[in-house]
This record gives structure tokens, sequence and C-alpha cells, in this order.
């Protein structure tokens, strides 16, 4: 490994904001192993053991939905179908589709561990493992509870062409990007005029983000107070 990081900072030709997230990448890579060496059962077991009393909902629809991209939120299922097609996924969608899962439909994360060790053609026991306990909050140097993605808003400013989303979610192709990562706020017309039925041709929504954001952080402030 240090021969690998020296290797990448001596290559002067590529840019410099490049070889410093392959470099941050090497250093979650090594902490991540860290982790599993000390806590073999990193897989099973949360870092954070107040989380073993967590109320996580259990719901087999709402995580088929989810594996399979037919959630209604275009972004995510966008990710998720890419990654079923393809098995890889960028880690800005794995962070948003890790976070509707264990935030918005409040689903253990050992379901998307699980999924991501099945599907991933990159999968790392160690990094699977402790970046899924990263997004749920169990894990060591967590991410805080109150930090919930919006896919709406991560669809817009991570893919401002609509690109991606229309190349998995084809279905959607046609709507104006206005409505694209949100098309249940659409009008008839416009839905009409695109060839979009929703919970037809397009599912609508299984959660709705603002109602279910609000639960998860009442959910989560309860564990962190103590009051599971």
């Amino acid at each position: 490994m240090n021969r690998v990081w020296h290797a990448a900072r001596d290559r002067n030709d590529l840019p410099a904001d490049d070889v410093d997230n392959f470099c941050s990448e090497l250093g979650w890579r090594e902490f991540s192993h860290s982790l599993l060496y000390f806590n073999p059962e990193l897989k099973r077991r949360n870092l954070q053991t107040k989380f073993d009393g967590f109320d996580w909902r259990e719901d087999d629809g709402l995580l088929r939905a989810w594996q399979r991209g037919m959630t209604g939120v275009p972004f995510v299922d966008a990710a998720m179908r890419e990654l079923w097609q393809t098995g890889y996924m960028h880690n800005r969608m794995r962070m948003v589709t890790g976070s509707f899962l264990v935030k918005n439909l409040r689903l253990h994360w050992h379901h998307g561990e699980a999924w991501f060790w099945d599907c991933l053609v990159d999968a790392d026991h160690a990094n699977n493992s402790a970046s899924w306990q990263w997004i749920a909050g169990c894990g060591a140097d967590a991410a805080p509870y109150f930090r919930v993605f919006n896919p709406v808003t991560q669809g817009e400013k991570f893919d401002k062409d609509g690109a991606y989303t229309r190349r998995f979610c084809p279905e959607l192709a046609d709507l104006p990007d206005k409505y694209l990562f949100a098309p249940w706020t659409a009008p008839k017309a416009v839905l009409d005029g695109a060839g979009v039925r929703l919970g037809e041709t397009y599912p609508r929504p299984v959660v709705d983000l603002k109602q279910s954001r609000e639960d998860a952080l009442a959910a989560f402030a309860r564990l962190r107070e103590g009051a599971v």
C-alpha cells in the first residue's frame, strides 16, 4: 500500500484533485481493513452497540422495490438498476441509495450490505461492511444521524442534464428536466405528454420523502437520547 500511495503521488501528469481523491480512497480502504481486523464481526454486529435495540422496519416489499430499482424515486432507481445491470455504482450513488434504505425506508443496513456484496464486482468485505455501518450511523466515525441524503436534490446536483437517470430509467426519458427527479410533482398533462403513467409505466414513490425523513430523524434522535 505504501508503494501504491507514493506511486500515485509521483504522477505529476495527473490532475492533483484526482490523485488526492485516489489517495483518500486508499486511506478509507486501510481504515476499513483495520476496523475488520480488530472487529471480525463487522459484517454482523453494530460497532455502536446502542443500535442493537434500534427499531428497524421489516418489509420485504420495500426491500424488493429498492433492490429492483422500483422505488418510484428516479435517482435511487437509476443507481439500483445500474448496479444490477453492470455490477458497478459510483460512490456518490452508493451513499444516496444507502441513505435511502436505512433512513427513508428504515430497513436494516444488513440488507444493503448483503445486496451490495452480491451485486458489486468490486465488493470488498471490509469496505462494504464498514461503509454500510457508516451510512447507518452505527459504525466508527459514522455519518451523523441527521444526515439524510435527498435523492431529488442529489439528482439535480450530480446529474444535471439527466443523462444518467434517463439511461437507466428510460420510461422517464421524455420527462422535462424540471420533473425528472420528482415525477410525482408533474402536472398530469406533462406526464401524459411524456408517456408516463404513475403506478403503471413507472411506480409511485414507495415513501413520502419528507415524512420518511422526519420519521427517521425522530427515531434516530430517540436512540441518541437512549429512549429506544
